[in-house]
């Protein structure tokens, strides 16, 4: 019964719409008044506690790193190497859409960034080509979501200090997922086109050198994630570390080709320190929410439920996807994560499935409800980019629905997919 009076007085707070940070410590510090024998200033050294991590310092600077890149035109140059490489298969700029959203996530870490930064440059350019501007904003909103799961990835470092997972375990099980997640978003887009259910405009094939130059002003550009991922998996520094390199790397790069100026660089500091003020406010206050669930044994009587329905691995796992895409669909995803996380690993780890392979899952499953009505915050950005009707967009992304609910399936029960690079670079 206290479980659930924690839970009904989050949810009411967050009905009234107090902000998700809020209704997190708050309704922890009326329980702990009302029900359980502690004083409530725990909430206070929880929240404070639970921010003393080495890795939290990772996401300002992923963040910074995706700002400046945007400011400094690193993601026209990438969607016109894009264009070069893959615009002439049938389904033209919708491939140049998902291809550039796969390159940019080796800089950007957050969907929002990806679907506000390079889907204005993806979107207009569809367009421009004669795509229906619902189809387009559809386009670009299921492919931003494929930022956080190639690395570096602002969700996977979230999940990382919770779990007390591996930063680079993370970062490189989800290079798999990504890429299968884009190559059958451009399946879909090319059954579409085939079979006439969308107007695509064919472009001619890229000459050689028309595709040398495009390289060429993308490289800069392309080295960043190389430069990351090398890191990552020789060994040479952490993710924290890397992530500072990189936001280095982007303010000479930008300096460098006289596309970032001192203005741009006050900007880009000043949007990184609201996003991750907000967000380190929510995982603050996610930590007392978290360790009253846990005192009140919240895990075990969740596990003892779902063992009361099946003992079969991959049923509860089919349980555990459909509670957290119904939550998805209405809360904030890095709420949901920081207070699915200490929930439900438990109840996975007992059924023998990893922490790095049940974290990508999870934020796979978070990441379609960014894309999911009638709260999915990334299709908001693209209506807004777009000028269309929400009920537009929403049709338009069915389709969609189809290849991220494939690589969901896919990542939940083929775990040596998901672990295969995490084991090989051990």
């Amino acid at each position: 019964m206290t479980i659930l009076l924690l839970f009904l007085l989050f949810a009411g707070m967050v009905i009234v719409e107090l902000p998700v940070g809020f209704a997190l410590a708050l309704s922890a510090m009326l329980l702990i008044t009302l029900d359980l024998p502690m004083p409530v200033t725990i909430v206070v050294q929880r929240m404070a506690s639970g921010i003393e991590s080495f890795p939290l310092l990772a996401i300002p600077l992923f963040i910074l790193a995706g700002n400046l890149m945007n400011r400094a035109g690193i993601a026209e140059r990438i969607f016109n190497f894009a264009m070069a490489l893959v615009g002439h298969i049938k389904g033209s700029t919708a491939h140049v859409n998902v291809v550039g959203s796969m390159v940019f996530a080796g800089m950007s870490g957050v969907a929002q960034a990806d679907a506000a930064g390079l889907g204005t440059i993806e979107i207009k350019a569809m367009q421009r080509e004669g795509f229906d501007p619902a189809f387009a904003a559809a386009v670009s909103a299921a492919s931003a979501i494929i930022g956080p799961i190639i690395p570096p990835s602002v969700i996977m470092v979230v999940y990382a200090v919770n779990a007390q997972a591996s930063v680079g375990d993370l970062f490189l099980s989800g290079f798999i997922p990504g890429i299968i997640m884009g190559l059958s978003l451009m399946a879909m887009i090319y059954y579409m086109a085939v079979t006439g259910r969308i107007v695509a405009p064919v472009r001619p094939r890229a000459t050689t050198g028309q595709l040398g130059r495009s390289f060429l002003a993308a490289l800069p550009a392309l080295i960043a994630p190389i430069f990351l991922v090398a890191g990552i998996l020789i060994g040479v520094a952490t993710p924290t570390e890397l992530g500072a390199l990189v936001v280095v790397y982007a303010v000479i790069l930008g300096f460098w080709e006289k596309e970032l100026t001192l203005r741009d660089l006050w900007h880009a500091a000043a949007e990184t320190l609201v996003t991750y003020g907000v967000l380190v406010y929510i995982i603050a206050a996610a930590v007392p929410f978290g360790w009253v669930v846990a005192v009140t044994e919240g895990p075990q009587k969740l596990a003892d439920f779902m063992f009361g329905l099946s003992d079969n691995k991959y049923v509860i796992l089919a349980l555990i996807n459909a509670m957290l895409l119904i939550a998805g669909c209405f809360m904030e995803t890095t709420a949901i994560l920081l207070i699915a996380t200490p929930t439900l690993l438990p109840i996975v780890m007992k059924l023998g499935v990893d922490p790095v392979h049940f974290g990508l899952m999870m934020i796979i499953n978070l990441l379609i409800g960014t894309v999911t009505p009638p709260f999915g915050v990334i299709l908001f950005i693209v209506m807004d980019i777009a000028q269309v009707s929400f009920a537009r967009i929403v049709r338009a992304v069915m389709p969609f629905y189809v290849p991220l609910f494939l690589t969901l399936m896919l990542v939940t029960y083929w775990a040596d997919m998901v672990m295969f690079l995490p084991r090989l670079f051990k």
